[in-house]
């Protein structure tokens, strides 16, 4: 699919305005991809617009899909792993039924047409129930997954064979319903990782008539939810407010506890040191090797993730699992 044209020029009113460029940030900017436009794409916009060099994301979106990109600022590119890992999310969108793609979805050649009989509500909800649970999903064969170093849409668009490739994933919870003769509005939500495209894909076959992926919206990615998203456009179009729009990282992960640390402590992490572990200083929680927390400057800025060991002595101490300060 071709890339989107550009955002417009500035006017001359406001060309001074535009020049201004934001300091690095360190957080997550909770995006709203549109469609159409790869997540390399987004992501490259914010890097050029708005002056934050040191970008990564959290999972990406197909072109054709919308919804919730996770862009990772400054610091908080050190926590991508956690945010993929530590939580699920949620999706909706239509598939078309009676049609199969290259891809599994709009974007691809059309392989193959067929009827749609004999498909009813009830059906659909059963057949789309029944792919809920964790399972052995099959990769779609336009994916980044890789077969031998190579990704598989690299063998895909040279004609070449690929390799069914499986990966564990988790649906937990599968909605569907018809609406229309040939079209699905589902909601599902899913383990990080999980196919959309599979799933569409795997529901036409159980329903016998095939089908693709037509529109997919992503509504929630671990601990973001639309209702917190940014347009691009709103984004790029005012850089001084874009500090504004960053989430910090003690946001990003509100499942770790929160540990407030000394000036002193906090150069000691800097260092390498481990801190020795108090109970009073983690909701009173018993030691136990594993224990995770982020660990806070005196003014709130996120220093380090850490989990509690016993050392090579036996003390009860913090080690750094990963250092976020610059």
């Amino acid at each position: 699919m071709s890339e989107p044209a550009p955002f417009p020029a500035p006017s001359p009113e406001n060309e001074q305005q535009s020049r201004y460029t934001p300091p690095q940030q360190d957080g997550v900017l909770v995006l709203d991809k549109p469609g159409g436009m790869t997540s390399a794409a987004c992501i490259a916009r914010v890097k050029r617009h708005l002056g934050q060099k040191k970008i990564g994301h959290a999972g990406t979106l197909d072109p054709m899909a919308t919804g919730v990109l996770l862009v990772l600022l400054g610091q908080a590119t050190k926590i991508s792993g956690h945010l993929m890992d530590d939580g699920d999310k949620t999706y909706s969108g239509v598939i078309r039924l009676g049609l199969v793609t290259d891809t599994w979805d709009a974007d691809g050649q059309v392989l193959e047409t067929c009827p749609v009989t004999g498909v009813d509500n009830a059906r659909v909800q059963a057949e789309m129930a029944a792919l809920t649970g964790s399972y052995e999903q099959e990769v779609p064969a336009y994916s980044a997954a890789k077969h031998e170093g190579k990704p598989l849409y690299e063998l895909a668009r040279k004609g070449c064979a690929v390799p069914v490739k499986r990966k564990l994933v988790t649906v937990t919870r599968g909605e569907a319903e018809l609406v229309g003769p040939e079209r699905v509005r589902f909601r599902v939500t899913c383990s990080s990782g999980t196919y959309i495209r599979s799933l569409a894909h795997s529901l036409g076959k159980r329903l016998g008539c095939g089908a693709m992926l037509e529109e997919l919206t992503r509504e929630y990615s671990h601990p973001f939810g639309i209702v917190a998203a940014h347009a691009l456009g709103d984004v790029l179009g005012d850089p001084e407010g874009f500090p504004s729009r960053v989430a910090g990282i003690a946001e990003a992960l509100p499942a770790w506890p929160k540990l407030r640390v000394s000036r002193t402590d906090a150069a000691q992490v800097r260092n390498g040191a481990r801190l020795a572990y108090e109970s009073k200083s983690l909701a009173l929680l018993s030691f136990a090797p594993g224990l995770k927390t982020l660990m806070l400057e005196e003014d709130g800025t996120a220093l380090a993730l850490a989990e509690t060991v016993l050392d090579n002595e036996g003390r009860e101490v913090w080690s750094i699992v990963r250092g976020l300060w610059k």
